[in-house]
């Protein structure tokens, strides 16, 4: 008659091996990359979605240039052409090279699209109104710090 939970009678312990020098090297070593591991897993997961957006972008605007709209790619130069030309005019002047190229691509786009082109002027006027009153109250926010005497504003703290 057998058990069949019964436990045999001698008692197991179990050792652990002393490590060697090669297997203590490598714990140090992983030890010591640990941060620099952490970084590049952390990098890679921020990274991963923009760069497959990245390609996804890239994909689509392939397959549109493969089954591009009639008149596409006669517009794209017009607008491209006035690119070259607002180049040439804006020679000498850095700000000029910066200002005029996207300028007349812009006014040659207008032309085209002249929907979208309404609907970026909105957007961009309302945005850099925007950052015209941010910029204003960063500036009046300075020079009250800055200009102003403590004698003249009525409400400091020495006067009340």
């Amino acid at each position: 008659k057998l058990s069949l939970y019964s436990v045999p009678e001698g008692q197991s312990k179990y050792v652990e091996e002393a490590r060697s020098q090669l297997e203590e090297s490598i714990s140090q070593l992983r030890h010591y990359c640990e941060p620099y591991t952490a970084w590049c897993q952390e990098t890679y997961s921020q990274t991963k979605p923009k760069m497959q957006n990245l390609v996804q972008w890239g994909l689509d605007s392939y397959d549109y240039l493969q089954n591009a709209p009639p008149g596409f790619f006669p517009r794209l130069g017009v607008i491209g052409f006035a690119g070259l030309i607002g180049l040439l005019l804006a020679r000498g002047s850095k700000i000029k090279k910066l200002v005029y190229p996207p300028g007349f691509m812009g006014l040659a786009a207008s032309l085209y699209y002249p929907q979208q082109a309404i609907v970026f002027a909105q957007v961009s006027g309302e945005r850099l109104y925007d950052w015209g009153l941010r910029g204003y109250i960063v500036i009046e926010d300075l020079w009250k710090e800055n200009f102003q005497k403590p004698g003249n504003v009525k409400n400091s703290p020495e006067t009340k």
